[in-house]
């Protein structure tokens, strides 16, 4: 089967379109034929041994697609059914192994593109606004990167919650997707400060919490945001990792909350991935939030995709699908 392999850390050169072994199952795991993966930050962060990994690798955290095969212990799923997962490795493939219980359903009236598209970003966007910071009506909040894959979707999980949104975007055609998502203030960095903008729109009184997925370049002027009691979520690094900090900063700016998540730690039981999951679909399916699918790459131009992910040009999701399709 054709895969997307690393022999060494690098930029996207580093991808090398390979052949290798369709994987056997194991009595606990399915077979999966993906249909498209998701193209993530993480994969970035792995690429360039930010996050390292044991080499050779097969890049890739989310996809969809159809069960191939099952191992013995396997009675959830049987061969044909839609699946869609994330937190599992190797989906930049045309086969994955994953583990049964890492697989969930993947209701008829979704595709693969937009089941692909939902797990991973839909899902980091679904714990942060409901369990890491879970905004109620009259909240504030700032979302930085408001027109990426996960900041689309954070502006409408908020807006569902009944929040105030303020997004801080690059360019103007980016604030018009925010806008459109329902973000109810737009702060364009690249022209203004956003820290002063925020306290502006705010009457001086800061946001409830900051998402932030920026990371280096905005995380200190962040926490100069947030109100009283107030938390920052950092769960991204894409301008690069944020320098160390004493936590009485934290006690000075107001007794703030500074959490770093991640998604592992918010669907390692199985029953909360499958609710986390269906809540999600289900908003799908009613159209209470609409997924952006910027670009899809074939599986073999998967380096451009990553190219296109660090220019930071994207406004949405974006997908590798397989040859196979």
């Amino acid at each position: 089967m054709k895969a997307i392999r690393i022999n060494k850390y690098g930029g996207p050169e580093a991808l090398i379109y390979d052949d290798i072994a369709v994987p056997e199952v194991n009595e606990n795991q399915v077979l999966v034929k993906v249909s498209a993966s998701g193209v993530n930050f993480i994969d970035v962060y792995q690429r360039t041994g930010l996050y390292s990994v044991a080499l050779p690798y097969t890049l890739g955290m989310e996809a969809a697609g159809v069960v191939e095969k099952t191992g013995s212990a396997v009675t959830e799923f049987k061969l044909g059914d839609r699946v869609a997962f994330c937190w599992v490795p190797g989906s930049y493939a045309e086969y994955v192994i994953a583990p049964a219980d890492r697989l969930v359903s993947l209701p008829k009236e979704i595709d693969f593109n937009t089941g692909a598209a939902a797990m991973l970003q839909g899902m980091t966007a679904h714990y942060l606004t409901r369990d890491t910071y879970r905004l109620k009506s009259g909240d504030r909040c700032l979302i930085h990167a408001a027109a990426g894959g996960v900041g689309l979707l954070l502006v409408q999980m908020a807006k569902l919650a009944g929040a105030f949104v303020v997004g801080t975007v690059s360019t103007e055609s980016k604030a018009k997707l925010a806008r459109a998502a329902g973000a109810d203030e737009i702060i364009l960095y690249t022209e203004k400060d956003f820290e002063a903008e925020v306290m502006k729109l705010t009457n001086g009184k800061g946001v409830n919490v900051v998402y932030d997925s920026v990371g280096q370049a905005t995380f200190l002027k962040g926490l100069n945001c947030i109100s009283r009691r107030g938390m920052m979520a950092l769960f991204g690094q894409s301008s690069g990792p944020v320098e160390k900090i004493d936590p009485s900063i934290l006690n000075a700016k107001g007794s703030l909350f500074l959490t770093r998540p991640t998604l592992f730690h918010y669907i390692a039981d199985r029953a909360e991935l499958i609710q986390r999951a269906n809540e999600l679909f289900g908003w799908i399916i009613d159209k209470k939030i609409k997924l952006r699918i910027d670009r899809t790459f074939s599986l073999k131009e998967a380096a451009e995709a990553h190219r296109y992910l660090e220019s930071r040009k994207s406004s949405g999701k974006i997908l590798v699908v397989s040859e196979l399709n």
